[in-house]
């Protein structure tokens, strides 16, 4: 594991992305003090295990194949704004 401090971690941020890449961690400091640490990402296996993890408790629902989205869902018109955005933006950049 190795620790760098912000303005090291800006200036070199692709070299300590590839020493994640192979599997390093790199300790984020501010002022010498930790704050964050960088890790490489689980393997795409426990992203899928985390997913039926999710199924089952029913908090996801996998799409099906032969249930595609209807094709009035593709040519419905937008919904009109109740309001004029442009003159809501530019109160706002006035102000």
């Amino acid at each position: 594991m190795r620790a760098v401090n912000i303005a090291d971690l800006k200036n070199n941020l692709s070299r300590y992305l590839n020493e994640v890449r192979r599997g390093g961690e790199v300790v984020v400091k501010d002022r010498n003090h930790p704050i964050a640490r960088i890790v490489p990402l689980a393997a795409q296996e426990d992203d899928e295990a985390d997913l039926m993890e999710l199924v089952a408790a029913g908090s996801v629902k996998l799409p099906r194949s032969d249930d595609p989205l209807p094709k009035s869902f593709w040519s419905a018109p937008l919904p009109k704004a109740s309001v004029d955005l442009i003159n809501l933006l530019r109160e706002d950049r006035d102000a």
